[in-house]
């Protein structure tokens, strides 16, 4: 499953929302959770997981995540990222 820039596609989901506590990794309200999106690579990813937390700077219970989907999919492989 290639890219069509030849490069091995490796999705990762960003998404965040408010957290109960600092430090935790349980969120205040589900059904507001922010899916930011889905991206082909890393890289994208990080660019939008780092524009939503500077965004959301004035809120410390405000946390975004990115998700290795890739991982999740295929748990075997050893793709990097």
């Amino acid at each position: 499953m290639a890219a069509e820039d030849g490069k091995k596609q490796l999705l990762h989901l960003v998404f965040g929302g408010e957290l109960k506590k600092l430090g935790g990794t349980e969120f205040r309200d589900l059904d507001g959770l922010d899916i930011v999106g889905i991206y082909p690579d890393y890289q994208s990813a990080h660019t939008a997981w780092k524009a939503k937390a500077q965004a959301s700077v004035d809120n410390a219970h405000m946390r975004y995540f990115v998700v290795h989907l890739h991982r999740l999919l295929d748990p075997d492989s050893k793709a990097a990222g």
